[in-house]
């Protein structure tokens, strides 16, 4: 599996210094250690201390995969816009098509033609150094220092005018348990040596991703945690996709001691991170740029352990896989603010350009800046009320020989044969914040599946309220699902409120735990 990918970015005022750390595979799900956020989220541990000081902000994925996610953060684009569909070669990841067509628009080539010196290491794409695809002597657009990770362990810094010597071979089996040793280094000189502001530095360590080798200082720690037990947590996927449904519940004990040793591992990797960030933030205080630089902390997707009975993994429409952590520090940014606004991460891209005065609506991007958020400038019936997820099943084509009677179609088997992906796990959602608080999904398969959740009353999504819905209401939301697939460029402020009806139920639900006979 491929955990979620994290990212500082930072960014400096007039021009500000723009840092996202930028985490992988960390959703709100039990992540980290210490601060929760969202539903039984919480955030890692130590030196979050800075910025939990900051602006908390309720973001989500378009889609819940690593690739495609990633480049809409970098596009700002939506994936039927950037048409990155999964982490392969084949599937656009990091292809001569997308370093053709996507990477010249991506927010670090607008920033340095601003004038930004730019800065990336760790994880980039997935298929990034593939020899395909130019091998690791490509080194994408915008960056004036690359030290961009393959893989999920070797790094290749070719960009030499920092001063970074070529990586010695004794180094590289070193690297693979603590790349961020070595992000932090050449951040720590990047700093040292920048020779005029404003900076833009994206930080993409690879924890919490497999294969989750912590530091050997840190591979004691949290030797007692497990999984949380909580929600949908070894629950029946009832009356969910065929997907979900062949999830075996209750869970083998094997399965349960699997999930919570990777569980376990997860928490163990991001102690580095921890002493990454730490760092940063003291070696941003010495040069006196911490006032003057914003930081972004999130992720590119959200991460599951056993909820509905599925071990470990990504790529599903529900909360747990969408949701993800955003802290913003920065000037003009009040501390100890949390804003209930859905920010998305194609919001990332088009924010970096607000802060270096540039308009995103003259890009290609569809999502919109949010630093009238993060400093009060914009009135909140002001902001988008909904948005599109959506989400390429992958499958193989032959028969998985350890699990014969699944047939082939399926990929991302685990233990006991339970799978978290398919050729028809192929779907696309409106996620509704208000006027009511609604997920509506469709699957592009032979039933033509949909899922419809009221989060207000079921937030762990346990049950599928489709055949309660007047059919009416669900044409209309059919309708608006389509046109945010038809959208391109950024849509317009509040785009799409009011064009969700509140819905009237037919039917109570026999497990609604109360839903009202009339509305939701």
């Amino acid at each position: 599996s491929r955990p979620v990918f994290s990212a500082t970015i930072m960014l400096q005022w007039t021009k500000h210094a723009i840092l996202p750390l930028l985490m992988r595979c960390k959703g709100i799900l039990g992540s980290g250690c210490v601060t929760q956020i969202g539903e039984g989220g919480m955030l890692i541990c130590r030196a979050e201390a800075d910025l939990l000081n900051g602006h908390v902000a309720l973001q989500f994925a378009v889609t819940p995969l690593c690739c495609p996610s990633r480049s809409s953060i970098l596009t700002g684009r939506y994936p039927h816009n950037h048409l990155v569909r999964n982490n392969s070669l084949e599937g656009n990841c990091s292809s001569t098509a997308w370093q053709k067509f996507q990477e010249p628009f991506t927010f670090p080539v607008y920033l340095q033609r601003q004038g930004y010196q730019t800065f990336y290491a760790g994880k980039y794409l997935n298929q990034y150094g593939d020899p395909k695809a130019g091998g690791v002597q490509y080194m994408p657009p915008g960056w004036s220092y690359w030290l961009g990770l393959v893989s999920t362990a070797v790094f290749y810094p070719f960009h030499a005018s920092l001063g970074f010597p070529p990586m010695a071979p004794w180094l590289e089996p070193f690297v693979s348990f603590s790349p961020s040793l070595l992000q932090t280094n050449r951040s720590l000189q990047f700093l040292e040596k920048l020779s005029h502001p404003p900076f833009l530095m994206v930080l993409a360590p690879p924890a919490a991703h497999a294969p989750w080798t912590a530091a050997p200082h840190y591979k004691s720690a949290y030797s007692s945690i497990k999984a949380p037990r909580n929600g949908s947590f070894n629950v029946h996927g009832k009356d969910k996709h065929w997907l979900i449904r062949q999830a075996k519940t209750p869970m083998s004990n094997t399965s349960i001691e699997f999930l919570d040793n990777v569980y376990r591992e997860r928490w163990q990797t991001l102690l580095s991170v921890d002493d990454m960030v730490e760092k940063i933030f003291e070696k941003l205080k010495t040069l006196h740029l911490l006032d003057s630089t914003y930081v972004f902390y999130t992720s590119d997707h959200g991460y599951h352990t056993g909820q509905f009975s599925l071990p470990i993994d990504k790529r599903q429409l529900y909360e747990f896989d969408i949701r993800v952590p955003l802290l913003v520090r920065g000037p003009g940014v009040k501390p100890n603010q949390t804003h209930l606004q859905p920010v998305l991460n194609i919001d990332l891209g088009p924010t970096f350009l607000d802060i270096a005065g540039i308009d995103a609506s003259q890009t290609s991007m569809d999502g919109q800046s949010f630093l009238p958020l993060l400093v009060n400038k914009t009135h909140k019936s002001k902001w988008r009320s909904d948005f599109l997820v959506e989400y390429t099943g992958e499958g193989h084509t032959h028969q998985d020989p350890h699990c014969p009677a699944l047939g082939p179609g399926v990929s991302q088997c685990f233990p006991d044969c339970v799978c978290e992906d398919a050729f028809n796990n192929t779907y696309a959602c409106v996620r509704t914040l208000s006027p009511i608080n609604l997920q509506y999904c469709e699957f592009a398969d032979a039933q033509n599946f949909v899922e419809v959740y009221n989060l207000t009353s079921d937030p762990h999504q346990l049950f599928n309220v489709v055949k309660t819905v007047d059919p009416s209401q669900l044409e209309q939301m059919n309708q608006r699902l389509i046109k945010l697939q038809a959208c391109s460029g950024i849509s317009p402020p509040g785009g799409g409120a009011g064009l969700i009806p509140r819905l009237s139920v037919a039917d109570q639900h026999p497990h609604s735990q109360g839903f009202p006979m009339a509305s939701w």
